[in-house]
C-alpha cells in the first residue's frame, strides 16, 4: 500500500510546492517541482510526471500561470516548453501584511488567539512572505485581555442575525489589572438585558451598539469588557424606539460622528484651529468636515459629532482649537480646563 500512495499524492504534493515556494516573483521550472519533490517529499520523477500533474491541476480549475516557450531540437523540430510556474493568490502581500497589521493593532484579541490567526494568515501566502514578517513585527503578550472575546463577537453575531436579546455582565479593570463585575446597590454583579443591532471596531477596540433594555436610548458597550453572555429567546427592541435610532443606524455617518464611542446627543460643532493640525482634524472626521473663514495661521471647522466626543476632544487639543459653538459645548470645556487646572495648582 505504501508504495502506490507517492504516486496517488504527487498532484498534491505538486500543488503543495506552488502554495509554498511561488508567486509571480518567483516561478518554477519543472526541474526546480524535480529537486524539491526529491528533498522535501522523498518522490524521484520526471519532466513528463511533472507537467502531466500540473495539466491536471490546470483541469480542475486552479489559477495557475506558466509561460509558454518555443524550442528547437537537435533534428531541427520544434517543441513547446511549458515554464515558469507560479500560482495565483486569493490575497496579494500587501492585503494580508494590512489584515496582519490589523490584528498587531488590536488592543482587544488575547496574545494566543492573535498570534494564531497571524500563523493562518501568512499560511494563505509563501515562505518568502512568511520570512518577511518575521523582520517586521514583534508582538508582545498583552494581559489585559478578555479572553472571552472571541466567545462574545460569535454570541453577539448570532442574535444580531436572529433578531435576539441578549444578557451579559459587564465589567471595569480595577488596580489588580483584572475584570471585575459592576454590581448594583445591593453588590451584586448587575444583569445587563441588551437589543444588540452592530458590532464596529475602532482605535483598536470592538464596540457593540445597542440599547440597555430598560432605557430608550442607544449606547455602546466595550465588547472586551464583557463577560457570561447569553443568547435569550426573546426578540429585540426594534430600532425605530430607540432614541437615536428611530430612522435605522446609518453606520458610516454614526462613525463619523463618535470619534470616541459615547453614547449621547449628536450635533453641530464650530471650532476655530491651527491650520498645521489640517491633517490630524481629517484623520479623526474625514471629508464630511467642512473648512471656512481661513486665514495664513488658522481656519473655522465645522463638523456633525457627538457632543461628548466632542468636549473630550476639546481637552485633549485644548492647546490647538478653541470650540466656538454650541454655548453649553463652550461652558462644558470652560469648566473642564478650570478643574483640570486645579489639580495642578
Amino acid at each position: 500500500m505504501y508504495e502506490v500512495m507517492p504516486k496517488k499524492l504527487l498532484v498534491i504534493n505538486i500543488l503543495d510546492i506552488l502554495n509554498k515556494y511561488s508567486d509571480a516573483e518567483h516561478r518554477l521550472k519543472q526541474k526546480d517541482f524535480i529537486d524539491i519533490l526529491r528533498k522535501e517529499y522523498g518522490m524521484d520523477v520526471d519532466r513528463k510526471a511533472v507537467r502531466r500533474n500540473l495539466s491536471y491541476l490546470l483541469e480542475c480549475g486552479y489559477d495557475i500561470e506558466y509561460t509558454e516557450q518555443i524550442r528547437t531540437k537537435k533534428n531541427g523540430e520544434q517543441e513547446i516548453i511549458y515554464t515558469d510556474w507560479y500560482i495565483e493568490r486569493t490575497f496579494s502581500n500587501s492585503e494580508l501584511r494590512l489584515l496582519i497589521d490589523s490584528l498587531l493593532f488590536s488592543k482587544s484579541i488575547p496574545y494566543k488567539q492573535c498570534t494564531e490567526l497571524i500563523e493562518k494568515l501568512e499560511n494563505l501566502s509563501n515562505c518568502y512572505f512568511k520570512s518577511s514578517v518575521k523582520h517586521i513585527c514583534n508582538l508582545q503578550e498583552n494581559p489585559l485581555v478578555n479572553k472571552q472575546l472571541f466567545y462574545n463577537i460569535e454570541m453577539l453575531d448570532e442574535a444580531i442575525s436572529k433578531g435576539k436579546q441578549v444578557k451579559f455582565h459587564y465589567n471595569y479593570y480595577d488596580m489588580d489589572y483584572k475584570l471585575h463585575n459592576r454590581c448594583n446597590s445591593e453588590g451584586t454583579p448587575r444583569e445587563y438585558i441588551i437589543n444588540p443591532y452592530q458590532m464596529v471596531a475602532t482605535n483598536g477596540r470592538y464596540y457593540l451598539i445597542c440599547n440597555y433594555d430598560k432605557y430608550d436610548n442607544y449606547a455602546n458597550y466595550r465588547i472586551d469588557w464583557i463577560t457570561d453572555i447569553v443568547l435569550l429567546d426573546t426578540k429585540r427592541k426594534p430600532m425605530k424606539k430607540v432614541k437615536g435610532l428611530e430612522n435605522g443606524l446609518n453606520l458610516s455617518k454614526h462613525m463619523a460622528d463618535h470619534i470616541y464611542m459615547f453614547s449621547g446627543d449628536s450635533g453641530i460643532v464650530r471650532f476655530r484651529a491651527y491650520r498645521y493640525i489640517i491633517s490630524e482634524l481629517l484623520d479623526w472626521f474625514g471629508k464630511d468636515i467642512k473648512f471656512a473663514d481661513y486665514s495664513e495661521d488658522e481656519v473655522m471647522v465645522t463638523v456633525h459629532a457627538n457632543l461628548m466626543a466632542m468636549r473630550c476632544f476639546a481637552t485633549q487639543y485644548a492647546r490647538h482649537i478653541t470650540i466656538v459653538s454650541p454655548d453649553s459645548l463652550v461652558e462644558q470645556v470652560i469648566d473642564d480646563l478650570k478643574q483640570a487646572l486645579k489639580r495642578y495648582e
